[in-house]
């Protein structure tokens, strides 16, 4: 199965070998993970992760000009927090902070939904973020997610958004 995907600008695709530093560098970010609980140290990631990291269906390295500035996640969420979201697919983006505000992570997550919704149509998918992170609230508001509810997590007001799956047209 071939799960590139090309935008105007970037190109989604599998992770390759060349990407490791960039995912050290994405999972190790404070500024990324300002809202996901913090960083993770950087010693570890560098002992631990594999040669080439985050391969599985549905898991996108967003390419710039021949070089990874963010990863699109989309994964069923089998055990999750809320009831509403168990079992849906759920979105998740992380982005170098170099890469913010220039609308990457829109059209990155909006490509990765169309070809979502072109795998298995008329699925819904969710997407959890902090009410704090401001960026990402924009971001779900842009793609069409709306609010199922909110919820404290991990000392946090957490928000639980849903894209009513697209209807395939016959």
């Amino acid at each position: 199965m071939d799960a590139t995907i090309r935008t105007e600008r970037l190109v989604l695709r599998e992770s390759e070998a060349r990407d490791r530093a960039a995912f050290i560098e994405l999972l190790a970010s404070p500024e990324v993970h300002t809202y996901l609980g913090g960083p993770r140290p950087r010693d570890g990631l560098e002992r631990e992760m594999a040669g080439v990291p985050e391969r599985w269906p549905g898991s996108f390295v967003v390419d710039l000009d021949g070089a990874m500035i963010g990863q699109i996640l989309l994964r069923r969420a089998t055990e999750h927090r809320r009831p509403a979201a168990t079992g849906k697919a759920d979105l998740g983006y992380l982005f170098l902070p170099q890469a913010w505000g220039f609308g990457y992570a829109t059209e990155a997550c909006a490509a990765a939904l169309d070809w979502f919704d072109g795998v298995l149509p008329g699925e819904p998918v969710v997407l959890t973020t902090q009410t704090a992170n401001v960026g990402s609230m924009r971001l779900a508001a842009k793609l069409g997610f709306t609010e199922v509810e909110r919820f404290q997590a991990w000392d946090a007001e957490q928000w639980l958004g849903l894209r009513s799956p697209v209807t395939p047209s016959t």
